[in-house]
């Protein structure tokens, strides 16, 4: 027997061969997974990132369909705008209208009372002309002559008649030829006036020139009628008011207006009434 037989051994036991070959199979195993790891980790470390390639034609459609939004509602908006205009303006053109239609028609009706009114004091002093002849004629059979002067006697109520429609006329425009009842030349004007009074005048200024009594300028009288130029050569016409004013249908710009004798003398006048 060996001198160290009774010492016990410090040696591990051993192992038996099924342990080390499982052991052994199993460290195989991990080293393989390692290797097949480390293999594949440096190829994938190598490959390229792919998923934001997309990200820039995403982003550009984005913009270009924000783009066309933006465009779509500003066009939207102007759209908007042009409506609200047009139809502010189609509305102040209808009130226009109607304010319009409604001082044209008091216009007229004013014309109409101030014609009526004529008409009536007219008709009272034909009347009142043929009751005066009436009573002259009795006694005895009137003379020519005392027949011309009782026709040609002024009458206030003419002479007013004659007034009042030429001031209903104020403000109607002046056409060449007219004749009323809303656009008026300066002859026809005065004409269609003294019908107001039963007086019935030429048509032309030259005619009215010389249709009554001349009388000048410097002895005036409501009613009398104003020439401008030579007395059957005149080639305008006008109707004194007083207070140094005559109303006529002037020219196209200014219409049937009143105005001051100082700013345009008149060359002569005539008497009718």
């Amino acid at each position: 027997m060996s001198h160290t037989a009774h010492i016990p051994s410090h040696r591990k036991p051993r192992r038996s061969g099924s342990k080390l070959a499982l052991r052994a199979g199993v460290a195989g195993g991990v080293l393989s997974t390692l290797a097949v790891a480390g293999a594949a980790g440096p190829a994938n470390a190598a490959e390229p990132v792919t998923e934001t390639i997309e990200l820039p034609t995403l982003t550009a459609d984005l913009a270009v369909q924000v783009a066309h939004s933006a465009s779509a509602t500003q066009l939207a908006a102007v759209s908007y705008e042009l409506q609200a205009e047009q139809d502010a303006a189609t509305a102040k053109a209808a009130k226009q209208a109607k304010k319009d239609q409604a001082d044209a028609e008091r216009k007229a009706e004013a014309k109409k009372k101030a014609k009526a009114e004529a008409e009536r004091r007219a008709a009272e002093e034909r009347a009142s002309r043929t009751a005066e002849r009436t009573t002259l004629s009795a006694p005895a059979a009137p003379s020519a002559a005392a027949k011309g002067s009782q026709v040609s006697v002024p009458s206030s109520g003419s002479v007013a008649a004659v007034i009042s429609f030429l001031k209903a006329q104020l403000g109607d425009a002046y056409v060449m030829g007219g004749t009323g009842p809303n656009s008026w030349d300066c002859s026809g004007l005065v004409q269609a006036a003294f019908q107001q009074a039963g007086v019935s005048l030429p048509r032309t200024s030259q005619q009215q020139s010389t249709a009554g009594t001349q009388v000048g300028t410097s002895n005036l009288q409501v009613g009398d009628i104003l020439y401008w130029g030579g007395a059957g050569s005149a080639y305008h016409t006008g109707v004194y008011i007083g207070n140094g004013q005559y109303l006529d249908a002037a020219n196209p710009a200014k219409g049937v207006v009143v105005q001051d004798l100082s700013g345009y003398p008149a060359s002569g006048a005539i008497r009718v009434l």
